[in-house]
């Protein structure tokens, strides 16, 4: 077991584990469950500010206008393509792709945010139908490109400083926003979804937003549901992912280059801020540079604050053979986790075997 090294310096502490996100500002714990919900808000507060930057302003009401519909595949139900409009007097542009099953609804969502990856075809499509789920899709780099641009959300609100997974999980609250309006919705089950960056927003989506009730990040390594105290050398680091993609995340972030170490939390405490809500993390056994080893580390130790509140099961990772991809075979394996989260049906996969059951637990506090 590693010990925690609390040594004073400059500017913060040292702490060579995990932190504890039970560890309150003033140097107590949390003691009871009914004290998590200020506790989780003092976390998010800590990791917007060091890591991602805040979020932009609600805006005014999100409206969607349907510019074209079609017939799913084999009459399983329609597929609509909304332009969503959002911010301030609704100037961010962003593209929905809707597939609603035929029958009577509400029906539960999947909320992606990769359309722009233009991956989402008639298969996925399909796939949901079938499985009576809605698909709704949007295009994350309309609310912010993929680049040091100052577009979308940044032409809206010229001062906000926050990085572009902060605004990007924005687009996810915001598309959130319109789904809601919609009778086909049923909003007390909706998952989000994205894989890789995607996969990073969505997991902060999740846990800035108690509407949504299931939080998939896939593949979401650095950043998202990895760590980054603990990888091998094939894994990407804060140093790498902050000198490539500075703009993904708040300027003061890059103060922990060669001090995460000083980092008062690590990504476990963000997947404990998706809690008491359901969190599946999906990764790829071959997908070294997302750290899998590191992203089951913070799955169990995110799991001790899920146990710790009485919902243990509402907690799961999944591991499968193969590359840095967002497949059939994941979006299979998040449908049977939000069957059994969303209506208790009992499936055949498990949600808690561990691909590295040697890995050392890195933390040495216990909940309370």
């Amino acid at each position: 077991m590693l010990l925690a090294m609390m040594v004073a310096v400059a500017g913060g502490q040292v702490v060579a584990e995990l932190p504890d996100p039970f560890l309150k500002p003033d140097g107590t714990r949390v003691r009871s469950r009914r004290e998590w919900p200020a506790q989780r808000r003092r976390l998010l507060e800590t990791i917007l500010h060091h890591q991602y930057g805040p979020l932009p302003p609600k805006g005014s009401k999100v409206t969607g206008d349907i510019v074209g519909q079609r017939a799913a595949p084999d009459g399983l139900g329609e597929v609509r393509d909304v332009t969503l409009s959002m911010g301030p007097h609704g100037v961010v542009k962003v593209r929905l792709m809707l597939a609603i099953p035929a029958g009577k609804g509400p029906f539960p969502v999947i909320l992606d945010g990769d359309l722009g990856w233009d991956r989402l075809n008639d298969a996925f499509v399909t796939l949901m139908l079938k499985r009576g789920y809605i698909l709704a899709a949007f295009n994350r780099e309309q609310v912010g490109p993929d680049s040091a641009d100052r577009k979308g959300v940044y032409e809206a609100w010229p001062e906000y400083d926050g990085g572009r997974l902060s605004a990007w999980a924005w687009g996810f609250h915001r598309t959130l926003d319109y789904l809601l309006t919609l009778p086909e919705v049923d909003g007390k089950r909706v998952a989000v979804t994205g894989h890789s960056r995607g996969g990073k927003c969505a997991l902060l989506a999740g846990a800035t937003d108690e509407r949504i009730a299931v939080t998939a990040p896939n593949n979401s390594g650095c950043g998202g549901a990895g760590n980054y105290r603990f990888y091998d050398d094939k894994c990407e680091t804060l140093e790498a992912i902050v000198q490539r993609f500075p703009y993904w995340f708040h300027e003061r972030f890059a103060d922990y280059v060669g001090n995460v170490q000083r980092l008062p939390f690590d990504q476990h405490t963000l997947k404990a801020c998706v809690a008491p809500r359901a969190l599946l993390s999906t990764e790829a056994l071959g997908d070294l540079w997302a750290n899998p080893k590191g992203t089951q580390q913070t799955y169990q130790a995110a799991k001790e604050v899920y146990a710790w509140l009485g919902v243990p099961d509402r907690v799961g990772i999944r591991f499968r053979p193969g590359k840095h991809e967002h497949g059939l075979a994941d979006f299979e394996t998040l449908l049977d986790f939000c069957d059994v989260q969303f209506f208790g049906k009992a499936v055949s996969r498990h949600f808690d075997a561990l691909a590295f059951p040697d890995a050392p637990k890195v933390w040495s506090w216990t909940a309370p």
